[in-house]
């Protein structure tokens, strides 16, 4: 077995590191634009007079960021060619992203908005995969240059995780003599809706709460009637853009489906996989951030008149961190590998139990690696002038977020004792 990263994949990422120190990073020392990301971060970002959103000045500089990306030919480095993309791969995408989020907090990877000079676009392939011609030739150039932006209605203030006892309800209606659907119900935690131009909305449209056939996806353009933001929930994390909505009495026509009428959840989970094994690596390079930089400091704080490094209270932690982000880093590589090799469809019955491994053993990595970081460099640590409570309260999220370590575990138990997977004795 060869462990080296390609030729290929090493030069890549010192393209990258040029293009930020080229691009980037004086970007980022701009008109004062630095206080985005020093310890005025939270309040520089949040515009708290108006219900905890982004501030727009805030949203402004990442798109400015993401332009400058798109002419050097890295955000849409993911995407397939015919997409403007480089066709890059899960193991390329996963040593990326670890790459960019060691590096630290920086407008290359502030992954709190989701943004990176290599993007992640998962919905351009979602509509490439399900999406009829006439949605393909609306939404996916709009989506590749951000005038269209799609926010995803599938949690319920009653039902998260269980997607399959959702509560809003789409039944057939004509309108104006135009066959249609009229969609009731609400969602939680709609990311994006202050800016978005359409939500993607499931709803039951036949069968039976539990079950997973009956679900449909639904393209509503967001200034729909009916469509209403109740509140944003203000978050761990500011600022916040995650609202609850409102779905009343809205009405889309029939050419709002995406996808096969009660074929919803495939749309749902399309990108899944990508997603976790993508979001382990940033929370891994996240955590090397948080162990170097407790190494470092542990090796320049002398109180008593010696290295703090010195005192075996700071080295074990860091060493049993460092060694598990070792062999983490082996392991989410070999998984992202192994998910290049076989067909996308096949990733759920072989891999899915490995991808949730290392998605929820990252983001519980991380978030030990950000409190050790707080603990090794004391009051100055716990404060806002380090990045660490940063890193801490953004990678919390996603021990939540893109399936809980609960759900996740649950998933590998499925597979360990036989119950789904390779080896299913169902």
């Amino acid at each position: 077995m060869d462990f080296q990263l390609p030729a290929e994949l090493v030069a890549y990422l010192e393209e990258l590191d040029r293009f930020i120190e080229a691009e980037i990073r004086p970007l980022q020392a701009e008109n004062d634009n630095e206080r985005f990301f020093d310890h005025r971060r939270e309040w520089a970002r949040t515009d708290f007079d108006n219900q905890g959103l982004p501030r727009p000045e805030w949203e402004a500089l990442l798109a400015e960021a993401r332009r400058r990306a798109d002419r050097a030919g890295h955000l849409r480095f993911a995407l397939p060619p015919e997409y403007g993309g480089k066709g890059g791969g899960n193991l390329w995408m996963a040593v990326i992203r670890e790459h960019l989020a060691a590096k630290g907090l920086g407008l290359h990877n502030d992954l709190q908005n989701e943004h990176s000079i290599v993007g992640n676009k998962p919905f351009v392939l979602v509509m490439r995969d399900y999406g009829s011609d006439a949605q393909k030739a609306f939404f996916i150039p709009g989506m590749l240059d951000e005038t269209v932006k799609l926010a995803f209605g599938l949690t319920e203030p009653e039902h998260g995780s269980d997607a399959t006892h959702m509560a809003t309800r789409a039944i057939p209606e004509k309108r104006d003599g135009k066959e249609g659907w009229r969609i009731d119900g609400e969602k939680m935690w709609t990311t994006g809706m202050h800016t978005a131009t359409h939500c993607v909305v499931f709803a039951r449209t036949s069968g039976e709460d539990g079950d997973a056939r009956g679900i449909t996806a639904f393209l509503v353009p967001a200034d729909t009637a009916g469509v209403r933001v109740e509140e944003y929930l203000w978050t761990f994390n500011m600022p916040t853009d995650h609202p609850r909505v409102s779905f009343t009495g809205v009405w889309v026509p029939a050419d709002a489906v995406l996808a096969k009428t009660g074929s919803g959840l495939s749309v749902a989970q399309h990108f899944v996989h990508e997603n976790r094994i993508r979001q382990a690596a940033a929370s891994l390079g996240a955590a090397d951030y948080c162990i170097r930089e407790s190494v470092r400091y542990a090796r320049e704080r002398k109180p008593f008149g010696q290295e703090l490094a010195r005192n075996q209270g700071i080295q074990f932690p860091l060493v049993e961190l460092a060694t598990r982000a070792q062999m983490l880093r082996a392991f989410i590589r070999q998984t992202a590998w192994e998910m290049d090799r076989i067909p996308k469809k096949e990733v759920e019955k072989q891999l899915s139990d490995k991808v949730s491994m290392c998605n929820y053993t990252a983001n519980r990595l991380c978030c030990e690696a950000a409190d050790l970081a707080m603990q090794v460099h004391g009051g100055i640590g716990y404060s806002r002038h380090k990045p660490f409570e940063h890193i801490y309260r953004h990678h919390r999220r996603y021990r939540i977020t893109e399936g809980s370590d609960e759900i996740q575990m649950r998933k590998v138990a499925a597979y360990l004792f036989g119950y789904i997977g390779r080896e299913s004795k169902a």
